[in-house]
């Protein structure tokens, strides 16, 4: 579950209150649920005040808040996907296949859970107006950024995509206050893209980070902070699940902007579409001669 996984990834860093009140929650989290917050700070030994700051730590607006999202995520558990599935010797190809499913309709479920509609509008309004789009990423968040870089191009957005650390700052450098910088990382600790998305904002742009859920370097350096799933560990599933997830935000955002927006955007799209099959199916008639 997303909440609890980034509890438990920050307990050591927490402090004593919040470290008893974070242990009291892995270890009660369908009582906590139940509960006011002066119940849960009697029975964690926290306080008040210790709550509020601890929800807000985990991107929660306020106590109830935080409790309506870690319920949703205990009653949609199941006991058949309650764990990622690792990669397995030997395994027999049709339970590679089930597998590899679970796991990434897991962290689709997961991400949806954890998604702020506030910061998704805000998002979206960003994008609408920015006079362009700088997108970081290195390696498997590279390739997301790509795919982002793909389908703002096909509207007609002015953007670029960077894997190269040295090319990410020099774009941030020469960003405005009319532009976005979207910094995405799953583990949100990548220096390179802190960096990058920290000149952009330096320099103006509104920044926008996309990472797993929980405190992380990267969406501290944002404006605008999305999420996906937290729960995929493990260097031998290969970033599967966590690329699926951060997919899936970018076709929200997409799908978003685009429908927000129809009339501006779907006739780009089409032309875009008419042009590519114009020119491609014009080289095969040439080829066919």
């Amino acid at each position: 579950m997303s909440i609890l996984n980034a509890i438990g990834e920050r307990l050591d860093s927490l402090h004593q209150k919040e470290r008893a009140l974070a242990e009291y929650l892995l270890r009660h989290p369908k009582e906590a649920v139940q509960m006011t917050i002066t119940e849960l700070a009697a029975q964690s030994g926290s306080s008040p005040s210790t709550i509020s700051r601890f929800c807000k730590t985990f991107h929660s607006h306020s106590f109830p808040d935080f409790k309506q999202r870690l319920a949703t995520e205990l009653v949609q558990q199941t006991a058949a996907t309650n764990r990622y599935q690792d990669i397995v010797a030997g395994n027999p190809l049709h339970e590679v296949v089930s597998a590899i499913t679970a796991n990434h309709l897991r962290s689709i479920t997961d991400t949806t859970q954890v998604l702020d509609l506030t910061q998704l509008r805000l998002a979206i309004d960003a994008l609408h107006r920015a006079s362009r789009v700088d997108l970081y990423g290195s390696a498997t968040s590279g390739i997301v950024a790509q795919d982002f870089f793909h389908k703002l191009i096909q509207i007609g957005k002015a953007a670029a995509a960077f894997s190269d650390p040295h090319l990410q700052l020099t774009s941030a450098s020469s960003l405005t206050s009319h532009d976005v910088a979207i910094g995405i990382s799953y583990s949100g600790e990548t220096p390179e893209t802190i960096h990058s998305l920290r000149c952009a904002a330096a320099n103006g742009a509104t920044t926008l980070s996309i990472t797993r859920f929980g405190a992380n370097s990267l969406s501290e350096q944002a404006s605008i902070k999305l999420f996906t799933s937290s729960a995929e560990v493990g260097m031998r599933r290969g970033d599967m699940a966590s690329r699926m997830a951060t997919l899936h935000v970018i076709d929200v955002l997409f799908t978003g902007l685009v429908s927000e927006h129809f009339e501006v955007y779907v006739p780009r799209l089409k032309q875009s579409y008419l042009t590519v099959d114009h020119y491609t199916m014009g080289k095969e008639e040439r080829k066919s001669k």
